[in-house]
């Protein structure tokens, strides 16, 4: 299914080529893009040589113009019948995008089957839409049953419900490719060198979020919506999260403050109690560098117990995927503001933006515990030996000397103590004075950082 695009017309480039790519610069909403989508009704939507540098020229006018991109993909890959044109034609194309990468957004649907190697055109995006009949896999059933034996159907592969909770790939599930491209591209800017959009509101910053004591509780190990917090904050209630089923212990939003547009990570107490793994750090760390790339300040809210432990995480790279979140927000220049609600213990405290990785402003609630672990991990390892009832006494000594935000505070980690009811009026204060915030930074060729 390739959906229409409801905007004023636009101008064709290369509308001449017999191929599967349409190119034009175009207005999604009222915002002027390059638009490239291919016509599935075409050679099954397989891409030729000229298709790939159609889309060279798409990303190329989009880098020239300073626009986002958006792409609308349905195709069954590299056209076989031109053979090592059709792919050195599609390599042209990833060349072309990956230049585009921090320099304007990169906006790509799939509207149905994208397989082969142009899916991975869809891995080189800033954020994937997939549509209920989009299907995207490198290697097809067939091939998967060939070499593993395992039998699969294409959507049970690589349909929106896979990309959407397993692999990552899809950002945000929508019935209709524009209404959702538009709504991306509302938060973002136009380049990296443009603010983004604003949009004025009637919520005052100064809402009070009274609110906020009712839906953390105080009892700490029970459980809450994370989401909830962020709603109360934000203008109007509005979040807009992104890759809202993968990894959920953790939430990435792009949402407004004072009509500013913002990026919200927060930890997830209902989903493994907010602490992270791999795919959660990897989240993260994606969505981190996103809103960097696109000058959205990050407010992140903090409630984590830790990494969570296995022998299968530690063998597949939790120390390398677990510091791309600390290298993300590491190398962050935006406006980064901090709350901390709840718990925040150990090496993931660190890694959810602390003030050692720098953020700018870091708030936490009177509730909030701030400590290496809780309670009742450290009097088992700093008071083994003791009984039962000396070591129940040592938990309670150890909770109201050590897990509070006091100790923190004094020691420069947490800027200020607020409560939870001021928390709008806090962030949105501490907003206006970061915007003029800027960082110089040293020449380098690129980052080197985990992946």
């Amino acid at each position: 299914m390739v959906s229409t695009v409801r905007t004023v017309p636009g101008v064709s480039v290369r509308g001449g080529l017999d191929g599967t790519i349409s190119v034009a610069v175009d207005k999604i909403g009222d915002r002027r893009v390059v638009m490239a989508r291919t016509s599935s009704d075409r050679r099954r939507g397989a891409l030729a040589r000229e298709d790939g540098e159609s889309l060279v020229r798409a990303a190329d006018l989009a880098l020239h113009l300073r626009v986002p991109l958006c792409l609308e993909l349905s195709s069954s890959g590299a056209d076989i019948a031109v053979g090592l044109d059709a792919l050195h034609g599609w390599g042209n194309a990833a060349a072309a995008i990956a230049r585009c990468s921090g320099v304007v957004p990169v906006v790509t649907a799939a509207v149905g089957p994208v397989v082969s190697g142009p899916a991975l055109l869809l891995g080189l995006s800033d954020l994937v839409v997939l549509t209920p009949d989009a299907v995207a896999f490198v290697s097809g059933p067939s091939m998967v049953e060939a070499f593993t034996g395992v039998r699969l159907g294409p959507r049970d592969l690589g349909g929106p419900g896979v990309h959407a909770t397993t692999s990552g790939l899809c950002a945000l599930e929508a019935d209709d490719a524009v209404d959702a491209m538009e709504m991306l591209i509302g938060y973002l800017p136009d380049h990296t060198d443009a603010e983004p959009p604003f949009v004025p509101t009637d919520d005052p910053v100064s809402r009070h979020t009274a609110g906020l004591h009712d839906i953390v509780p105080v009892q700490e190990r029970a459980s809450y919506d994370v989401r909830d917090v962020a709603r109360s904050v934000m203008d109007d209630g509005e979040l807009c999260e992104l890759w809202g089923r993968w990894a959920p212990q953790l939430v990435t939003a792009f949402a407004r403050l004072g009509g500013h547009a913002v990026g919200v990570v927060g930890n997830q107490p209902k989903s493994l109690a907010g602490t992270l793994d791999i795919s959660a750090s990897q989240k993260g760390a994606r969505f981190v560098r996103l809103c960097d790339a696109f000058n959205l300040p990050i407010i992140t809210l903090v409630d984590t117990p830790g990494f969570l432990p296995g022998k299968d995480l530690e063998w597949r790279g939790m120390i390398r995927h677990g510091a791309e979140l600390a290298f993300a927000y590491g190398e962050a220049t935006v406006p980064r503001l901090c709350v901390i609600v709840r718990k925040a213990f150990g090496g993931a405290y660190i890694v959810m933006d602390s003030k050692g990785l720098g953020n700018d402003l870091c708030f936490a609630w009177p509730q909030a515990q701030v400590a290496v672990m809780g309670a009742s991990g450290a009097v088992q390892i700093l008071h083994r030996r003791a009984s039962a009832d000396e070591r129940a006494a040592r938990e309670v000594e150890y909770r109201e000397r050590y897990l509070t935000p006091w100790e923190a505070a004094e020691r420069g980690f947490v800027d200020a103590v607020i409560d939870p009811a001021e928390t709008r009026a806090k962030l949105a204060a501490g907003l206006d004075l970061l915007v003029t915030k800027r960082e110089v930074l040293r020449g380098r060729k690129h980052d080197g950082g985990p992946l």
